[in-house]
């Protein structure tokens, strides 16, 4: 069967840069092909095409996709059987399309243009060798000065040294930027201000290596320019493109929910509200959770001894616990000279043997199991 020139790998064989390869499309459609193309395009991939069916059964069997011009069914229906094979036409009034898909063993019916944003999902799904969703956490202070921000970067910090893929999405434009909490300020790579207007799918790969690494991780944050707003569609696309590299996704949550935010906590697997000991902070702390808690599908409360304290003083945690209505998800320890430590250019939880280290290393241990099954 001929192949079409100027297309991709023809042995099925994924590329150095470990993506996978293209989907393979099997049609003599010209018109269907040149919208599978543009497709594959949209999506970042190089597709093997064949008019008929494969010339070679590695290259049915290998292609992470195949799409199946509705013209050309017929011609592969005698193909070994295997998953991910999609049917395409563009027949809305055939009914006949859903017994040529069962006699191709066919997983998927699109008819275009429909289904035209489903199908470009799902080959940059393929091509970017998708896996498990990574385990996404939200920290979200309780009040000012609970020391969220402190604890989500040492949450990251702590899973990207026990070797996990790790990234961490400052998402309060208010809070002064995480970078500068990792001392990476100056670091090369992009903010959050360039994604600020995006829409439609943000590659999860082309956003890992657009951001700046720190401590062996990726942060998204905020500059020092002028305040930015980031619309709703672009906080759901961004995330959602982090969470598909799996591994973890750390997010530090602004106090205020907004639509932005509640986009973000959508997609948040566990959220973590941290609360300083003390009566006023509970009090404040129900407010937030509350809202959060409208979006969230798993809240818990970290206890907090609180940036104002010397040590841990105040209510008992459980008491914390029970105040708020929510499960105890542990106790935060004081770490004595942490600000100076952070100032000398040690991030939270860099200090390995340092009391917020091990916590947050215990933490990343048994949550798995506590999780149910939602692990790394």
């Amino acid at each position: 069967m001929e192949i079409v020139g100027g297309v991709i790998s023809r042995d099925g064989t994924a590329p150095a840069d470990g993506r996978q390869g293209g989907p393979l499309i099997v049609t003599e459609d010209v018109e269907l092909l040149d919208d599978l193309l543009r497709l594959c395009a949209a999506a970042g991939a190089l597709p093997e095409v064949h008019h008929g069916g494969p010339s070679r059964r590695e290259s049915w069997d290998s292609a992470p996709l195949v799409l199946v011009g509705d013209d050309a069914a017929d011609r592969v229906r005698g193909a070994a059987r295997r998953r991910g094979v999609v049917l395409v036409g563009r027949d809305q009034d055939d009914p006949d399309v859903w017994r040529r898909a069962v006699e191709i063993g066919a997983d998927q019916v699109l008819l275009l243009p429909d289904g035209e944003q489903w199908l470009v999902d799902r080959i940059a799904d393929v091509v970017e060798g998708v896996g498990r969703p990574a385990l996404t956490v939200g920290v979200i202070g309780g009040r000012g000065g609970a020391g969220a921000s402190t604890l989500a970067c040492a949450l990251a910090v702590t899973a990207a040294r026990a070797g996990r893929r790790t990234m961490l999405i400052d998402a309060d434009p208010l809070g002064g930027g995480l970078d500068v909490l990792l001392g990476g300020e100056s670091a090369d790579g992009l903010r959050w201000p360039a994604f600020a207007a995006s829409q439609g799918r943000v590659g999860g790969g082309a956003l890992e290596e657009s951001l700046p690494e720190l401590h062996a991780l990726r942060v998204l944050s905020w500059d020092r320019g002028e305040a930015v707003t980031v619309a709703p569609e672009a906080v759901r696309a961004v995330v959602a493109a982090a969470r598909r590299r799996s591994g973890v996704v750390v997010v530090d949550l602004p106090r205020r929910v907004d639509e932005a935010v509640a986009e973000a906590l959508a997609q948040v697997d566990l959220g973590l509200l941290v609360v300083p000991a003390e009566l006023r902070a509970v009090a404040g702390a129900r407010r937030v959770a509350s809202a959060a808690g409208m979006a969230l599908r798993d809240l818990r409360v970290l206890v907090s001894p609180g940036a104002a304290t010397s040590g841990p003083v105040g209510l008992d945690p459980e008491e914390v616990a029970r105040l708020l209505g929510l499960p105890l998800a542990g106790e935060v320890p004081w770490e004595a000279g942490l600000s100076s430590v952070q100032a000398a250019g040690t991030p939270p939880g860099g200090a390995a043997r340092g009391p917020l280290a091990r916590f947050c290393t215990a933490f990343w241990d048994r949550l798995p199991v506590e999780t149910a099954g939602v692990g790394v």
